[in-house]
């Protein structure tokens, strides 16, 4: 069983990196990294994949790059390996087409995964038909990580104190309404009020859930004096209620213009042309429209020339003897 551990962990820094926009790019839906996602391999196969499988994004994976880090296979080696890891479903080169607000641009892009998939996948790929990715949510980081310095007594959370038992906890809507006599006496509620107001309150924060304008809007211009709070604020409430929000039309995603390259001689492709990512002159088959050169007459050439040797004869230019041949009845 071949060890995927053959080649040592490299710092990002210590891997050369490609040109912007080129090099290594991670394939999506990998399954989580094993230890023996690549017993499957040769070893020089699944020391490789090891290697590449560790490297930042943007990394260059070409064969001269990879050969310059690993410490035991050279150049030759390494562009074997590469053709092998493209055959067994962990690599694909793709020609992107890119569009900037000032050009486009076509880059070579190597996307690698640590789960083999075959050719389906790789074509559904280049087709942009696979789903998207759902984000990783990063974790936030500590305040120690962050860099900076906590009192140790507000370390500790605040304890929550639960509501008595049979007594529902206030909503926000009931809150904001709540928190109006803060902001103008004039505007103290009992509880019986914000109760009765609390659904008219409870539409106006899910159309703008913003408790700050929720007050400066009910607390703006308040006539003098104010006989009835609660028939105030049910009227402003009704009057005042801000506009569903309106969501934009969602912008049809791009399909992404790719082309499959040939893992050996980078000759571009469609997916189907080119199974397991390499070409069919690569694969040492001639390709659509070609045929094998074939040299024909050589062999009764030279059998001519060791006759005239033998004969003590001096053999004559090739030319020469191709005009003699044809003159001869």
């Amino acid at each position: 069983m071949a060890d995927t551990d053959l080649s040592p962990a490299l710092p990002g820094d210590a891997h050369p990196m490609a040109n912007p926009g080129y090099g290594k790019r991670s394939a999506p839906l990998q399954l989580p990294r094993t230890g023996h996602d690549f017993a499957h391999l040769p070893p020089r196969e699944a020391s490789l994949a090891a290697l590449i499988d560790r490297l930042p994004e943007g990394a260059a994976v070409d064969g001269k790059s990879l050969a310059a880090v690993h410490p035991l296979y050279g150049q030759a080696a390494c562009l074997t390996a590469l053709r092998r890891l493209s055959e067994a479903g962990h690599l694909r080169r793709f020609r992107e087409h890119l569009v900037h607000p000032d050009g486009s641009r076509w880059v070579t892009r190597t996307y690698f995964t640590r789960t083999p998939r075959d050719d389906a996948w790789w074509a559904d790929f280049q087709a942009g038909r696979l789903p998207e990715e759902p984000p990783v949510a990063e974790p936030a980081p500590r305040p120690a990580e962050a860099g900076r310095t906590t009192d140790p007594e507000d370390a500790s959370p605040e304890p929550s104190v639960p509501p008595p038992r049979g007594v529902r906890a206030p909503s926000p809507a009931y809150r904001a309404l709540a928190s109006l006599s803060r902001a103008d006496p004039r505007l103290t509620l009992s509880a019986a009020d914000c109760t009765a107001l609390e659904p008219l309150a409870a539409v106006w924060l899910g159309r703008d859930p913003s408790p700050e304008r929720f007050v400066q809007a009910l607390t703006a211009g308040l006539p003098v004096p104010v006989h009835s709070p609660r028939g105030l604020l049910r009227s402003r409430l009704r009057a005042k209620l801000p506009p569903e929000p309106v969501t934009p039309p969602a912008v049809p995603a791009r399909t992404p213009l790719r082309l499959v390259e040939c893992a050996v001689c980078r000759a571009p492709g469609r997916a189907g042309a080119l199974p397991g990512g390499v070409c069919a002159a690569c694969r040492g088959r001639p390709g659509p429209g070609r045929q094998p050169k074939t040299a024909t007459g050589v062999p009764e050439r030279v059998a001519r020339l060791r006759a005239l040797v033998r004969a003590g004869g001096r053999p004559q230019p090739v030319e020469t003897a191709r005009r003699r041949d044809q003159a001869a009845p």
